[in-house]
């Protein structure tokens, strides 16, 4: 790194952003950090983070799949509501073939336990998980996936407006993590690449 003039990019303080204060009956934590799974759709990671902008707040809610690390499922909105996590989920869905009996864990946050997220789960046939409460190293990946997110992007942009802020995230997500960033993890391949070797949709 010397050598070649390179700088590691400093991680921020973790903030918390989960509300599961009315969170009566949260669903069992099926996953039980088992983030190496065998095969992909067996299990997916969802969670929320936001973006600070000049305009307020952008939130970014994902799904990955534990196997490749890819990003198969993402919205972003003004709120952090309801329609932000099932419109991730639904582009997960949509981009999937085998779906049934996926484990899809997430927090305890109010947006995952809402009975609309939890009905498009039980239709998608799609097995409902979530972490302890307090405890985000249940979801360890995606936390790590929004770490990496914002230290190799968002803490170095200024977005004047959602919308930049918008295109930049779609970018960085679909163009630059999903095709070209290579993973320690997946032996130095993409998350594309890991899938298409596998012979995986």
């Amino acid at each position: 790194m010397r050598v070649a003039n390179i700088k590691s990019k400093i991680a921020r303080r973790f903030t918390v952003t989960t509300n599961s204060k009315n969170t009566m009956n949260p669903a069992p934590d099926l996953l039980q950090r088992q983030f190496k799974v065998e095969s992909p759709d067996q299990a997916w990671v969802a969670d929320t983070t936001f973006i600070g902008t000049r305009k307020g707040w952008l939130y970014l809610a994902v799904v990955l799949d534990l196997f490749s690390r890819q990003v198969i499922g993402w919205a972003m909105n003004n709120s952090n509501n309801t329609e932000l996590v099932q419109s991730a989920l639904a582009m997960a869905v949509g981009r999937r073939t085998k779906k049934k009996d996926v484990i899809v864990h997430s927090d305890q946050g109010s947006t995952y336990a809402s009975g609309s997220y939890q009905k498009q789960l039980d239709d998608n046939q799609l097995c409902c998980s979530m972490s302890r409460k307090g405890e985000c190293l249940d979801n360890a990946v995606v936390e790590s996936f929004f770490g990496t997110l914002k230290n190799e992007l968002i803490y170095h942009e200024d977005y004047q407006t959602r919308e930049q802020a918008k295109q930049s995230i779609f970018e960085y997500i679909e163009v630059f993590y999903n095709r070209q960033r290579r993973h320690e993890f997946l032996n130095y391949m993409t998350p594309v690449e890991y899938e298409e070797k596998f012979g995986c949709n």
